[in-house]
């Protein structure tokens, strides 16, 4: 028997169930996982909410690592006893064993661990594509970055520091501070105690950034644009605060004919090959040590509960784990 956290509901980290599963034989084109690691990520959080709708019941979780027990028919890019991790596909990655569709399965290099895969492929991604695609940093790029004390923001400030921007950090508490500037960023700012498009006007000797990460949402959506430079690139990443309100097209040519964008991971990794080529290029990333994965805390599986209300009330300083 396996475990696994089902969702019956929506709620609070409290509808978060823990239940026994029966091992499946995988079918054509599917493996049976022992996943060994377990990556939590902010979008979780919101998807056992409702704010951010799922059909129910369902299982919860989008990456993880482990090994391959057992294959189905015609898989052939990965046999049993390989360790290996994975983002997105379907729902269900809190759990100790699962089926998984092979063609998504990334082998793990040596020299990164279980641990270190789930704390780094959906969050690696998401900055790769951030920094690569969304919009292509490079040397003297100006990058002002929300979050940059939180798992996902410590990467992309080490990422674009490598690539040679200059990352202007903005985090919620003065405690945060010394690991976004630990992370790479060249300032950090704590948000509602400065003007942050004049301090990051002086920063830039007043050219202002080139791009904007924002993860906040509502509360910083209008800041956020008021610091680029004129037709700089504002990319609206995340609603913590609250989905941003709509924005009148003629606002962005009156701040400086600006560009604005909504990604998100699936239109960047759906793909199998983009897919592939992202996340072979973080574990490059993190083999030559231009991002490190930083695990803050790791919770057994049956308290993915805390794991949750650690996530959503500010105290992670890093990436979350759930262990089986």
């Amino acid at each position: 028997m396996a475990e696994a956290i089902t969702l019956t509901r929506t709620g609070d980290a409290r509808v978060l169930e823990l239940v026994q599963v029966n091992e499946v034989a995988p079918g054509p084109g599917e493996v049976w996982l022992e996943q060994q690691a377990i990556g939590v990520n902010y979008l979780d959080a919101t998807q056992r909410s409702g704010a951010v709708p799922v059909p129910l019941p369902n299982g919860l979780g989008l990456e993880a690592a482990g090994r391959v027990a057992a294959i189905g028919q015609g898989v052939d890019n990965v046999a049993v006893g390989d360790r290996v991790a994975y983002a997105l596909g379907p729902l269900g990655s809190y759990a100790s064993g699962r089926l998984y569709p092979a063609a998504r399965l990334i082998k793990l290099p040596d020299d990164i661990s279980a641990d270190d895969a789930a704390a780094v492929i959906f969050k690696g991604i998401t900055a790769q594509y951030l920094i690569k695609s969304t919009y292509p940093v490079g040397p003297g790029t100006a990058v002002v970055l929300y979050g940059a004390g939180g798992a996902v923001g410590q990467l992309l400030a080490s990422w674009a520091r490598h690539l040679g921007a200059s990352v202007i950090g903005v985090v919620s508490k003065q405690a945060s501070v010394e690991r976004a500037l630990a992370a790479g960023c060249s300032a950090a700012l704590v948000w509602g105690e400065c003007d942050l498009p004049a301090e990051v006007a002086r920063l830039t000797d007043g050219r202002k950034a080139d791009v904007v990460y924002d993860g906040i949402g509502r509360t910083t959506f209008s800041t956020s644009l008021d610091c680029l430079r004129s037709r700089g690139t504002m990319v609206s990443m995340g609603a913590s605060s609250g989905t941003p309100l709509p924005v009148e097209v003629g606002t962005l040519n009156a701040k400086g004919s600006l560009f604005l964008t909504r990604p998100g991971l699936a239109a960047h990794a759906t793909d199998i090959a983009e897919y592939r080529s992202r996340a072979l290029d973080v574990f490059d990333a993190v083999s030559q040590g231009i991002i490190t994965p930083k695990v803050w805390k790791t919770f057994a599986l049956a308290d993915a509960a805390s794991a949750h209300e650690a996530l959503e009330n500010g105290s992670s300083a890093g990436a979350i784990l759930l262990k089986p």
